[in-house]
Order: C-alpha cells, then structure tokens, then sequence
C-alpha cells in the first residue's frame, strides 16, 4: 500500500510552477505580485531611480536611514530596521535578528545596474558636414550588448545633472505621456548590401550609437553667429525647461534606455516584456521578502548594488567597501565593536546572489544543454556555479551549502531548478557571488529565468517570479 502511495505521488509531482496556482486566489496572488512589479520597472528605468523608490516606500515601512541612528547615538535592538543609501545609486537593508550579528546573516544581493546606452561628458553636437544639419548627442555603450538592436528603437533619456552651485536637476524624458522620444538610425534596406555582408559585432559600431534630438534651427537674428543653430536651439530648450547649459555635460550622468512601459506578453499573459530585467526582477523581489520579515533569528539583509554589468568596480560596485562599512556601524550600533567581530559576521554569513539565469530559447537550442538549463515555469534557478569555460571567475558554491538550501526550498513548497550558463565552452558569465564568497561566507546564485538577456527588451515568466520572491523569504527565515 505505502508503494502504491509513493507511486501515486512521484505522478502528482508537479513539473511547472503553474501547477501550483489554479485558477482563482491562488494565480491572483502571482498576477497581482507580477502587477506590482510591472510598474516598478516600469517607473525606475536607472540605478538611480531604482535606489530612490525603494529607499522611499522602505522609510515608510519603518526603515531608518543608518546615518540618522548614528546621529541619534541610540542602540540598535532585535527587530531594529536600518537602511544605508550608497552614493544614490545602491542600498543596504538590515533587519537586525535575535543573534548577534557576528553570528553572521542571511543575505540577498542583486544589483540594479542594467546595460544600456550613456551619454559622453562631451556629447552634444551638430551634424553639418553632410548638410544633415542634425543635433546629436555622442554616447559611451555600457555593459554587454548587442549594439544592433539599439538602432530605430524609442529610446528616453534619464539622469541627472550635477551644476557648479551643489544643486542636481532630475531628468527624465521620453517616458511620459505626450513626451518626445529619441533613437538611432540606422541604414536603408535599399543600400546595405556591403553592411549585411559585415559581423554582426561589425554592423553597428560603438561610435556609430549616437542619438538624434533636434533638427530645427534656432533663427539667425538671434544669433551672433550662424553657426551650429540647431545645436543651439537644443540648448535653449534645454535651458528653458531644466536650466541647463552646455558646460553642464561635463558633470551630468544621463542613461539612454528604451522608450514604453512594461507590458504583458503572450496571449495567456504568463510573461513579462519589459527593459531591465536583468536584474530589477531579482532586486525587486529581494526588497519585498525583506518586508515579509519581522523578527529573525539571524539578521536579514537586502543588499542593492550599482556596477555589476561592469565588473562591479567603483565606489557604488560590490567590489567597493559600503557594506562592510555598513556591518561596522550595524556592529557598533548593537554593543561593543571590534574588527574581528566584524570580520566573524561576514565569515558566518550566508547568501544567495540573487541574478537572473538564462532560460532555454526554442530559437537558439544549440547553445543549451537541456538537463543542466533553466526554463520558463519552473521556478526559481539556481547556479552552482557560472563563470566560462573552465568555471573562470565563478563562485562554484559548496555542496553543503547546496543541500542546505534545497532542504529551506523544499520544505517551503518552493518550486525551483538548477541550471547552468549554456554549454560548456560557449561562454558564460558572472555576478556578485564571488565577492561575496571573498568574505568566506557560504554564497550560491539564485534568480528568474530570462530569455533575450542584455537586449533592450528582455522577458520573464511571472510564475518564476513570483516563485523566487518566497524563496527569498524562506531564506531569509530559514538559513
């Protein structure tokens, strides 16, 4: 009889993460989560923005901002929430447990960085020689892409401007109603034949990326010299409308990134299209598992990083020293400090590098492997390890550690998958888990299967999603 009923079970065993919501509250759950993430990355198409609303809604959920609690002198207690802003462009969330927080944490780490588009200290000019008489603005690519499919795409422009005075204009256009948008030409079917015979790492070039945002020329009689007039009615609108100048480039970040709202995809709305998701849909769902926590045993950490699509260099990058600055101060906060304290915290912690897996694409099966990939509807991926070709730069997570994390995933009902980074000698790639694993602590890559990664328009599986934000939180509970 007990055969029989081991039998049953192995043939109920769900495959796909869909399996668990049946029509009705249960699937409402996923396309009202998926709903809300949506919009957000919707609305915060930048590190910037994204660092700015979470920061927001996280002080009114009852986050204080670390630098006030230092101010104050007051000691941090169990349940205490503290949140650091990085520069604006990065967050770190703690939730101070019941342990000591030398007694290690458990972390989510993703970042908020996404390729695009920037625009150069130097970028706007005027496109005479041919008699176009375009306004252009030069730009600097950032991270990896595929610089083809940047050209005739609606693009906006976000950022800001930093001026002499101290003061930082916020700018965003493109993405509003009734806004204008921006792109990149590119050549007429009619006349490529010698650029369809190029690479295609050859048929847009980084110096051919350049942005057309005026053709209109200022009038003559306002002008000393007529030179550059439609260059100069650029700047005037600039000038009218934010109070800018030219020389305010110089000290301006401003992102280039696809025009459009995030939009439902496939007639069964099972998908999300949308730019950014690599790796806003594993940031977003970290953040919201951080509210799903009261008082943990060990402290919960959400940890928000800018400059991962670059190698996470900088000041805001992982490879900076803002978080362990950060569990300093936490340190200090709850008792007695010491170095070693905190270097026992980061050793007895445990993570999950929270970024996005590449999902098969029936298009391009070749480069998979399909016992070892990830796919829509299968919830949560996990990579052991990722790197190239011989594990280059990879984490390549204990096996311990992956067994205790399948233990918190199971007896959590959370649908998840292993997968690696396509084919062996493909390529391959990288994340935060091994400056994260620099620490000592115990770290695996965790995160939402994505088909076209990098392109301006990338896809999701809402199920995947919604499966990777309670794993988040049985993690956060658990480990």
């Amino acid at each position: 009889m007990a055969g029989k009923t081991a039998k049953k079970q192995k043939e109920t065993k769900i495959v796909y993460a869909w399996e668990k919501y049946p029509q009705g509250k249960e699937r409402d759950k996923v396309m009202k989560f998926a709903e809300s993430y949506r919009k957000f990355i919707s609305e915060n198409k930048t590190e910037r923005e994204c660092t700015s609303t979470i920061y927001e809604d996280a002080i009114k959920n009852g986050f204080v901002d670390l630098e006030e609690v230092i101010a104050s002198g007051k000691k941090l207690e169990a349940g205490s929430r503290v949140i650091a802003n990085n520069m604006g462009k990065g967050l770190a969330l703690f939730i101070v447990g019941e342990e000591p927080i030398q007694n290690g944490m458990n972390i989510l780490g993703a970042h908020i960085d996404s390729p695009r588009i920037d625009l150069k200290q130097v970028p706007l000019y005027e496109d005479a020689l041919y008699k176009t008489h375009f306004a252009m603005l030069d730009t600097h690519y950032y991270g990896g892409i595929k610089k083809y499919q940047w050209v005739t795409l609606p693009l906006a422009l976000h950022g800001v401007f930093a001026k002499k005075d101290g003061s930082v204009v916020n700018v965003s256009i493109g993405d509003k109603p009734g806004d204008p948008v921006f792109g990149i030409s590119d050549l007429l079917i009619h006349l490529a034949g010698s650029q369809m015979s190029k690479k295609a790492t050859e048929v847009i070039t980084g110096e051919k990326l350049d942005i057309l945002v005026g053709s209109i020329a200022k009038s003559k009689e306002e002008e000393e010299e007529a030179k550059d007039l439609v260059k100069k009615n650029v700047l005037a609108i600039l000038a009218e409308t934010y109070g800018i100048e030219e020389d305010d480039f110089l000290s301006a970040e401003i992102e280039v990134v696809p025009a459009g709202e995030a939009r439902d995809y496939g007639l069964d709305r099972s998908m999300i299209m949308g730019y950014g998701h690599d790796d806003r849909v594993c940031a977003y769902p970290s953040y919201k598992a951080m509210l799903k926590i009261d008082q943990p045993k060990y402290t919960s950490v959400c940890l928000l990083v800018d400059k991962e699509e670059i190698g996470s260099v900088g000041a805001s990058g992982m490879q900076s020293r803002f978080f362990e600055n950060c569990v300093a101060e936490m340190i200090a906060l709850t008792g007695e400090y010491s170095d070693l304290y905190v270097r026992r915290a980061l050793k007895n912690s445990k993570a999950l590098s929270s970024d996005v897996s590449a999902a098969l694409d029936p298009n391009f099966p070749a480069v998979m492997e399909d016992k070892n990939s990830a796919f829509f509807g299968k919830g949560l991926v996990f990579n052991k390890y990722t790197g190239s070709r011989g594990k280059s730069g990879s984490n390549d997570a204990n096996a311990e550690y992956v067994a205790k994390v399948r233990a918190i995933m199971d007896n959590n009902n959370v649908k998840f998958q292993t997968a690696e980074l396509g084919k062996v000698d493909e390529g391959g790639g990288g994340t935060i888990a091994y400056i994260l694993g620099n620490y000592n602590m115990n770290v695996i890559d965790s995160g939402v299967a994505v088909l076209n990664m990098h392109a301006p328009w990338e896809i999701i599986s809402k199920v995947d999603l919604y499966e990777a934000y309670l794993g988040y939180v049985a993690f956060l509970k658990e480990a």
